[in-house]
């Protein structure tokens, strides 16, 4: 399969009711590789593209139990195998001594899998994105709203894509290059 020239095609709407009715479209055609871009939080743009929650929240809890039995093992190997001390007859595996220790590295492995998830997930760090070679894309962070409906969909082919998203009626459609 040849890759595309473009990376996506941009329509640029001038109201939050357009952007959220041609989001609401673009899904209903079944492209699923697409993005809104809005100055400012739309209400019912989230259902509108169909978005769905990612594994973060099961990554998190997955890094917090690791976190919590790690911290739980390492004090367990630490007090009762590799260094034992008799301490006024005491069992040696106190396990009420260990919770302090082994809730503060559950709440480090989780947040530390909260932010390394949000950055792989989101595809971040990315210093340039090819949008920010469209010189109308500036606008999206003051006064316009765009979609863009990316090559990799599995639907797109430039032409029909394009004719697409003019029947949205954008006041303007763009080629986003590589």
């Amino acid at each position: 399969m040849k890759q595309s020239p473009l990376f996506a095609l941009l329509a640029e709407f001038e109201r939050v009711e357009e952007l959220r009715s041609a989001a609401e479209r673009v899904r209903d055609e079944g492209y699923t590789q697409f993005e809104a871009y809005a100055p400012f939080p739309v209400a019912g743009l989230a259902e509108a593209i169909g978005f769905h929650t990612v594994l973060l929240p099961m990554a998190v809890l997955g890094g917090g139990i690791f976190g919590c039995v790690a911290g739980f093992l390492l004090q367990y190997y630490v007090a009762v195998i590799a260094y034992p001390i008799n301490i006024g007859g005491r069992p040696l595996n106190s396990w009420p001594a260990f919770i302090p220790i082994t809730f503060e590295t559950t709440v480090l492995c989780a947040s530390l899998t909260a932010v390394l998830g949000m950055l792989a997930f989101n595809g971040l760090p990315r210093p340039h994105h090819p949008l920010f070679a469209v010189p109308a894309f500036r606008r999206a962070t003051r006064d316009r709203f765009f979609i863009a409906v990316a090559s990799s969909d599995p639907k797109f082919e430039s032409e029909s894509t394009r004719r697409f998203l003019q029947g949205l009626n954008p006041s303007e459609v763009h080629d986003v290059p590589r």
